[in-house]
């Protein structure tokens, strides 16, 4: 099948799908958050698929639905109450910078421009810039509907201050998705190769204690930072059923299918 078929085909499944039932589903309105006060997001992948496929701008301004992906990020933290950020983007991005400020001129934005060497560097050099304490961090590709970013903030929340909370999804439209194993309780047990039906989805809420933790130095990518985060805290599963990794053309194209014909309350 061809990736506009299969995309289309992965966005009508996801609308009849029934959840995980190993992991609790975030439901109703998300009150502002009240105990996080700044957020990280994580922009610094060069998009080199996206500019093959014909996007001439840095990842994080290439447009869903006609709302780039920084300011729908931006959108999500804010409507769970947190407007404070630090945003990394890598020094090919520069513009990203000028376009949030232009955008978004009342916004408390600490950029860190930066070219790094892997996803785990980029997360690290965010989670350092935060102040000490639990932290909301996002990947910039990873587009979900406000709403269903909200209702994970407030259902993760919950888990605090013990544990940290992965979003996860059942819509697998990654090429190497990271598939977590979930217990009963929601707890994550495994993450990586022949686990289960869920998979990670770019949305970190960890607790100060994984913060402090420094990981070994052997570390080299954000997947095996969290394989290694699992294994030594507890750290647990909160489903969002539409978070799409925009990566390529056809990823937008099934972003673009998941937005709501009516703007969401």
């Amino acid at each position: 099948m061809g990736g506009g078929g299969r995309h289309a085909g992965l966005a009508a499944v996801l609308r009849r799908r029934p959840g995980h039932p190993r992991a609790r589903r975030a439901r109703g309105a998300a009150p502002v958050s009240a105990t996080l006060r700044r957020g990280g997001i994580i922009a610094a992948g060069d998009g080199s698929r996206l500019r093959a496929a014909g996007y001439a701008v840095p990842k994080a301004l290439v447009p869903v639905g006609g709302v780039p992906l920084i300011e729908r990020v931006i959108g999500n933290f804010a409507a769970a109450g947190i407007a404070s950020l630090v945003v990394i983007v890598n020094e090919h991005s520069r513009a990203c910078v000028d376009w949030v400020r232009r955008r978004f001129p009342a916004l408390d934005v600490d950029f860190i421009v930066r070219t790094t060497r892997s996803s785990l560097e980029s997360f690290l050099a965010v989670s350092e810039r935060l102040d000490p304490g639990p932290a909301l961090i996002s990947t910039v590709d990873a587009w979900c509907r406000p709403a269903d970013f909200t209702r994970f903030v407030q259902a993760a929340e919950r888990r605090l201050p013990d544990a940290s909370v992965l979003a996860v999804t059942p819509l697998v439209a990654d090429e190497k998705p990271l598939r977590a194993t979930i217990d009963a309780s929601g707890r994550i047990r495994r993450l990586g190769e022949g686990a289960g039906p869920m998979v990670t989805a770019g949305v970190y809420l960890l607790s100060a204690a994984a913060r402090a933790a420094p990981p070994p130095a052997q570390l080299q990518r954000l997947r095996d930072y969290l394989g290694w985060l699992v294994a030594g805290q507890p750290v647990y599963a909160e489903i969002v059923d539409t978070v799409v990794d925009v990566d390529r053309a056809e990823d937008v194209a099934l972003a673009e299918a998941l937005i709501p014909e009516q703007p969401e309350p």
